[in-house]
């Protein structure tokens, strides 16, 4: 499994084009355990830290971390997944209102829309399974 964190609150910062919240580098932490359990199952290289050789897969494996926080900053959510979804979300002329319940992904974690699609751009999700 490839080394914690996968971002830093700058790179934070900047993928939210604001400053990072007071408890980014806990989120951050977070967010990477939920990107390590949807890629239980993938393969790529890595060094014997345990960090990407690809510099592709390391800049997938970041902004995948920093959509998953910034989904948790929009639902109101602090990464626990206590906060449910919506009861009044407005991103400019977009309201959301009422809770609904999420199902968790294959991996058992709910993941970002967005870091989803990073991780399967990057060839990272679903993953699959080999015979040796």
């Amino acid at each position: 499994m490839a080394r914690q964190p996968y971002t830093t609150p700058e790179q934070l910062a900047a993928w939210l084009g604001t400053a990072a919240p007071p408890d980014a580098e806990r989120l951050i932490a977070r967010a990477g355990e939920d990107i390590d359990s949807a890629l239980l199952t993938a393969i790529y290289p890595v060094d014997d830290d345990g960090d990407p050789l690809d510099p592709e897969i390391a800049a997938a494996l970041g902004s995948a971390t920093c959509a998953q926080v910034e989904y948790w900053l929009a639902a109101g959510d602090d990464g626990t997944g206590a906060a449910g979804k919506w009861e009044s979300v407005s991103i400019g002329p977009v309201s959301l209102s009422g809770r609904a319940a999420s199902a968790a992904g294959a991996s058992g974690v709910e993941l970002a829309p967005r870091a989803a699609r990073t991780l399967r751009r990057a060839g990272l999700e679903p993953g699959r399974v080999m015979a040796w």
